[in-house]
């Protein structure tokens, strides 16, 4: 056999022992094998390699002339698959990786715009893609590359993926400074007699979370207004004198809105992060999920 690539990675491993050792006995301490052990490999690389690579001398043994010329290109390669086997170590500073993320658009302004802005500081040559989430193609787009962590209810976490809890969000009513009702306690008839705006995201163009449990007290509200995205919902609240039950961050950092504590219960929802097995091992993505987990679990403040 005329090429070393060929041969059995633990054989190599032998040889380079036996060359820095050049002693069977302490090659194979250095192996945690026994000496008998090092003995047959030593034996098989002699086939292998047609030549007896090592000899007796009154100290151990010594290289021959094709073992010593085999030395470096063996080192070389020893090295090379170490560095392939050792998983590398990420630095946002310096960085440049691409991710991306899938979020509703409540998501994405109440998680991921805050979680951005720190981190340009950290890491400022990362870049990161925002998508729509499509609950119905999650998987697919995690298996396919094409999605590397995703921010969701619990419905939508399905048992294949890893998930952990960001955090458990509230509604409050959010309405405009200077709304005629924005210096009163709000009671629950004075919410009902309200003009109410809502995001529909399941085609119930003016039922919604509110109006259920309104229902279940055996009262109603005049909802006038919808719209398919919070950011939408936002403005027109902000130009009129519509009020809305929101997810209570969303309102952190809104420049024109105030908010006021619900008349009733509403139940609130879990907001998970959840990624695919693929990624689940990788230093850089652990970073990422490490670095958004702690910002959603901090950057909220109470009014």
């Amino acid at each position: 056999m005329n090429d070393i690539r060929q041969l059995d990675f633990n054989l190599l491993k032998a040889f380079d022992a036996l060359l820095v050792e050049r002693s069977v006995t302490r090659a194979a301490h250095r192996l945690s094998l026994t000496q008998p052990a090092v003995s047959g490999m030593l034996g098989r690389l002699r086939v292998a390699l047609d030549d007896p690579l090592f000899v007796r001398s009154s100290h151990g043994i010594v290289p021959t002339p094709r073992a010593l010329a085999l030395a470096q290109p063996l080192r070389r390669m020893m090295s090379e698959v170490e560095c392939m086997l050792t998983r590398p170590q990420f630095d946002p500073a310096s960085s440049t990786a691409s991710f991306s993320i899938a979020a509703n658009d409540y998501a994405q302004l109440a998680v991921l715009v805050p979680w951005l802005e720190g981190l340009r500081r950290e890491a400022p040559g990362i870049r990161i893609a925002i998508h729509s989430l499509d609950d119905a193609r999650l998987m697919a787009g995690f298996e396919q590359g094409q999605v590397d962590l995703a921010l969701v209810t619990p419905e939508a976490a399905l048992p294949d993926l890893h998930a952990v809890r960001l955090y458990e969000e509230t509604y409050s009513l959010a309405l405009r400074e200077g709304h005629p009702a924005a210096e009163r306690d709000i009671t629950l008839d004075d919410f009902c007699a309200l003009d109410h705006g809502l995001v529909s995201l399941r085609g119930e163009a003016f039922m919604g979370v509110v109006d259920r449990a309104l229902a279940a007290n055996g009262r109603e509200r005049r909802v006038s207004f919808s719209a398919s995205c919070f950011l939408v919902l936002v403005q027109v609240l902000a130009r009129s004198d519509l009020v809305a039950t929101v997810p209570t961050r969303l309102l952190d950092g809104v420049a024109g809105l105030i908010r006021r504590p619900l008349p009733l219960a509403v139940p609130g929802f879990t907001k998970l992060a959840v990624w695919h097995e693929r990624s689940h091992r990788d230093p850089a993505h652990q970073w990422l999920r490490a670095s958004l987990i702690a910002s959603a679990r901090t950057g909220h403040h109470e009014a």
